[in-house]
């Protein structure tokens, strides 16, 4: 692979994961190993630096990740994207998703009681959305949820046997 190719991707790499990427990763990604790997990513730092940006490469662990330099993130830290949803709240969210429309009701029956917390905080995010049907609220995912996921769901078969209790 070309060098110049070789870099981009790197940079790509770095640039569109959250956290740490591992150098023997990168080499595997470029068909290279990990001392040129080393290399490029010693030479995109002095490409950011000579540029002077609020963003850095830093290495971490076994590998790099792309961050904000210190001197700013204290004023831009508030625009961070929202933790990662843990597994029993991207659970429910997938029931949600799965069998829309769903009634509140059904989805803690499947779920269990901390659905509540789980369809609470998934409403602040913006992934669901409630109407008021009777005794019970209606859920429906929204553009956020289809956008953030990347998804155009189609009901299939409603199979979901197995209550879960996370």
């Amino acid at each position: 692979m070309e060098k110049r190719t070789a870099k981009k991707l790197i940079e790509a790499a770095l640039f569109m994961s959250p956290g740490v990427v591992s150098l023997r990763d990168i080499a595997k990604t470029i068909n290279s190993n990990v001392a040129e790997v080393r290399v490029i990513v010693n030479e995109l730092t002095h490409d950011y630096e000579a540029r002077d940006t609020a963003i850095e490469i830093r290495y971490e662990q076994d590998g790099a990740r792309m961050a904000v330099k210190e001197e700013f993130e204290g004023d831009v830290s508030h625009m961070a994207a929202a933790p990662e949803l843990h597994k029993g709240i991207m659970k429910t969210l997938a029931y949600i998703a799965y069998k829309q429309p769903v009634k509140q009701s059904d989805v803690i029956h499947f779920r269990n009681s901390k659905a509540y917390e789980h369809i609470k905080m998934l409403k602040e995010r913006g992934f669901i959305r409630k109407e008021k049907k009777g005794i019970s609220y209606t859920i429906y995912t929204t553009p956020k949820f289809k956008e953030y996921f990347g998804t155009n769901l189609k009901k299939q078969d409603n199979s979901l046997e197995e209550k879960d209790s996370e």
